[in-house]
């Protein structure tokens, strides 16, 4: 009986594989079973990553904005800031307060001080309405 050889098919898959690991070395660019071991841990790794990218990100905003603002006043931190933004239902985020603290930190200085001055106004409008229910 004469021996078949496997069609072109599967070499045709092995190859489109191999594509994937063309910038790794030894065996990872050679073995077939070890590519597709690899393929699967970086696919795994790049969708784990895209979360934790947020999460650093996000961090990396909080800390840009809260030294901006401690920078500037002593009265006013981050928590502050971003409680009155979202109260005020303001169209600023975390991204474009960071993006300020970098690029123009005398326009985020302005709008911490008017937030400030909004939130002193709440504070005593609350304990007048206080000391009238004594």
């Amino acid at each position: 009986m004469n021996r078949i050889k496997r069609g072109y098919i599967a070499r045709r898959r092995r190859t489109k594989t191999r594509l994937f690991a063309a910038s790794s070395r030894g065996a990872r660019a050679k073995l077939t079973r070890a590519i597709i071991q690899q393929r699967i841990r970086a696919l795994f790794s790049s969708h784990r990553d895209r979360d934790r990218q947020k999460r650093d990100f996000r961090s990396l905003w909080v800390s840009r904005i809260n030294a901006a603002i401690r920078e500037n006043s002593q009265y006013l931190t981050y928590c502050k800031i971003i409680h009155t933004v979202y109260k005020r239902q303001s169209i600023l985020n975390r991204k474009m307060l960071a993006q300020l603290a970098i690029l123009n930190r005398n326009c985020l200085s302005m709008i911490s001080n008017e937030l400030l001055k909004e939130v002193d106004c709440q504070e005593s409008a609350t304990i007048l309405k206080s000391s009238s229910l004594i």
